[in-house]
């Protein structure tokens, strides 16, 4: 299988893996929190936060980069405002049922779009604020790139949480 197969493939299976890692952890710390975001892998994001991302950067990012990418000449292509949106959106107050069905969608559609194209199409660039030079070869990377930050930012959260939790005390017998 082709690197681009094989990523293709990661980013179809994605929502699912994300769902899952979502669905286990506890209810009462996916707004948490950490007192310290140093050494965060992800933007600094809470657990539900992390999802609504994940769906807004696929909708408003992704797809708008390869429209832009396959049907322009040398677009230059923005970075979001992670923090603005999470304000915007009320991120903390989202139902995370829908902001997985909306993703699942999203991403179908930007698998669906990837797929059948040419290495022709897969070569067209532009400039990605941030970046630099980028392919839509290259944007696909960067999209399977992203999918695991945000999987890293939950387990990075899950171990902040269990290391603020109260230690049992050893005693030796």
């Amino acid at each position: 299988m082709t690197m681009i197969a094989t990523t293709l493939s990661a980013l179809a299976e994605f929502p699912s893996q994300l769902e899952q890692f979502y669905d286990a952890f506890p209810r009462e710390l996916t707004r948490w929190i950490p007192d310290s975001w140093e050494g965060c892998p992800s933007e600094n994001l809470t657990a539900l936060e992390q999802i609504c991302h994940v769906r807004d950067i696929e909708l408003e990012g992704y797809h708008v980069r390869f429209r832009r990418l396959l049907n322009e000449t040398g677009p230059v292509l923005a970075s979001l405002d992670t923090y603005a949106l999470v304000k915007e959106r009320n991120y903390a107050a989202a139902e995370p049922s829908a902001v997985f069905g909306a993703f699942r969608a999203a991403r179908q559609a930007t698998v669906e779009t990837l797929r059948p194209l040419s290495d022709e199409q897969l070569a067209r660039a532009g400039t990605f604020e941030g970046y630099g030079p980028v392919t839509v070869r290259g944007l696909l990377h960067y999209l399977c790139s992203h999918d695991q930050q945000h999987l890293a930012g939950l387990q990075w959260l899950m171990g902040k949480a269990e290391s603020a939790r109260p230690r049992a005390r050893f005693t030796p017998t």
